[in-house]
């Protein structure tokens, strides 16, 4: 697994982002997949997962009914689509395999595999 997240940027409140995940090892489809975000200072938190499959998903509260997280594994792709950004939302977002085991988990120490930071910069 070689992960790479794309898509940040600087928007407005009340925008929306896509970020992807592209997986350049081709072994995508085996893993889970979970995005997490950090500011400096914090610990890096949870922001939403997805089961191998796609068939589950899990979400933070504070991004619940925002934001989407979705996986194309024929595109060894995975995406989160963020709505209605707010300035809280600033962070630099990470993309991460999980083995399959562990479902859409939440919980950081399950994720083997990370791909590099993507920032999204939310002013108001």
């Amino acid at each position: 697994v070689q992960l790479q997240a794309f898509g940040g940027g600087s928007v407005q409140a009340g925008d929306s982002l896509r970020l992807s995940c592209a997986d350049f090892g081709r072994s995508f489809s085996s893993y889970g997949m979970g995005w997490f975000r950090q500011t400096p200072g914090k610990e890096r938190e949870f922001v939403a997962a997805i089961t191998w499959n796609g068939e589950s998903t899990s979400y933070a509260n504070s991004v619940k009914g925002r934001f989407t997280i979705s996986r194309d594994n024929a595109k060894s792709t995975g995406y989160l689509q963020m709505n209605s950004l707010e300035p809280e939302d600033t962070a630099l977002y990470y993309c991460a395999a999980a083995v399959s085991r562990w479902g859409s988990t939440s919980i950081r120490r399950h994720y083997s595999y990370w791909g590099q930071g993507t920032l999204v910069t939310v002013s108001s």
